[in-house]
């Protein structure tokens, strides 16, 4: 990839749309063109809800950044695309892909807390530049080859890999040393799972996406005092604005497991982002989706396979999911470590491989419905 320090990632101009968003049979959309409608308010009005629907979802799951392109206008040019996201090694050299097994991101989170945004429409600063940063989350994301449901299982920043042409390392340390393709590479050697997509994604923009849905609701169970450098979290529910929530993710002190904590504090983040955005009325609002749709494209970056087709086809073929579907859990953890001199995450191999297995054979659902008692599982109750 390139690590030149001037880098930056340039918007890709929307392609011709091929599907419609409320004719029954796909139709041929120019871009800028305006969008037929059916006689009869009734049934406009259940097909913008469907729609609305299908854009939430994809949101708040990052690699479905596309539910952007289905408003057919300036928006859709917005999305930046990564170049070079992906290896250069030759297909044999990487996991083969299994056929009809569904699809798999990369979700990057970077947390460089910068006033100068790194991802989306408004970036300023390349999203990686060579050893400037390392990456903050990575998850991986399934989606079902049925579209049926989703599952995100997140990877420890700290877990201790091999991380090719440089030795073991924390595996955050491969988005730092080569970008986005050096950490698929690492992730696919680790998982032998083949990686689709990538979506990088800078959580400081998910200030102004809490902001335009009204905020979250997230249960503390248990109060924790400011100790050291804890920052004081009263027990119960608690209505977070974005700055809150981005504290509430961003927090390591005070939680007993660390980074594990910390993951599936992003993790419970996400899944009420998800809820409040169904129930909030900014989907039933063009106002309020003008602004969602705007903030997400701020924050949000995809690499330059996915084009605007691919992201239209999967939007329509996701309609049916809802927030019950989808499951987020940590990759089983194996213990901590001090390796040379560093406070590293042990990755429980035995257990990991038939995770792994699952994802790459889209078995996913049948795992949860094996593991779900699991401490790796996230639950209702989250530190």
């Amino acid at each position: 990839m390139d690590s030149k320090d001037d880098m930056q990632y340039e918007p890709v101009a929307a392609q011709p749309a091929h599907l419609s968003l409320f004719d029954d049979q796909p139709a041929p959309v120019s871009d800028g063109a305006q969008l037929a409608e059916p006689v009869g308010g009734r049934k406009r009005r259940t097909r913008r809800v469907l729609i609305w629907s299908l854009v939430a979802l994809l949101v708040v799951l990052g690699g479905g950044v596309g539910a952007l392109y289905w408003t057919a206008d300036h928006y859709a040019s917005s999305v930046q695309r990564i170049p070079n996201a992906f290896p250069t090694l030759p297909d044999s050299a990487q996991p083969q892909p299994v056929a009809h097994s569904g699809m798999t991101f990369l979700l990057v989170g970077l947390d460089a807390r910068s006033d100068v945004p790194t991802t989306g429409s408004d970036a300023k600063a390349p999203a990686w530049k060579e050893g400037a940063a390392r990456s903050d989350t990575m998850m991986l994301m399934h989606i079902a080859a049925d579209r049926k449901s989703v599952s995100v299982v997140s990877i420890a920043r700290d877990t201790w890999v091999d991380i090719p042409g440089h030795g073991q390392a924390k595996i955050n340390a491969a988005y730092s040393w080569g970008g986005p393709a050096l950490m698929v590479e690492t992730v696919q050697n680790l998982t032998n799972i083949r990686i689709d997509h990538v979506a990088v994604i800078d959580w400081n923009g998910f200030r102004s996406l809490t902001d335009t849905v009204g905020g979250v609701d997230i249960t503390i169970p248990k109060t924790i005092e400011a100790v050291g450098g804890a920052q004081h979290w009263d027990a119960g529910t608690q209505h977070m604005d974005g700055a809150t929530a981005l504290s509430y993710v961003r927090e390591r002190h005070g939680l007993p497991n660390g980074d594990l904590d910390r993951t599936k504090r992003q993790q419970n983040f996400l899944r009420a982002l998800m809820k409040q955005t169904l129930s909030s009325g900014t989907l039933s609002s063009p106002t309020k989706l003008g602004g969602l749709l705007k903030s997400v494209g701020d924050v949000v970056s995809v690499d330059d396979k996915l084009s605007n087709s691919d992201l239209y086809d999967l939007a329509w073929s996701l309609r049916g999911v809802r927030v019950g579907d989808v499951s987020f859990m940590n990759a089983p953890f194996g213990g901590f470590a001090t390796i040379d001199g560093q406070a590293a995450v042990k990755l429980d191999q035995q257990a990991a491989t038939p995770l792994w297995e699952a994802m790459r054979n889209d078995r996913m659902n049948q795992y949860f419905a094996e593991h779900r008692t699991t401490s790796d599982m996230l639950g209702d109750s989250v530190r």
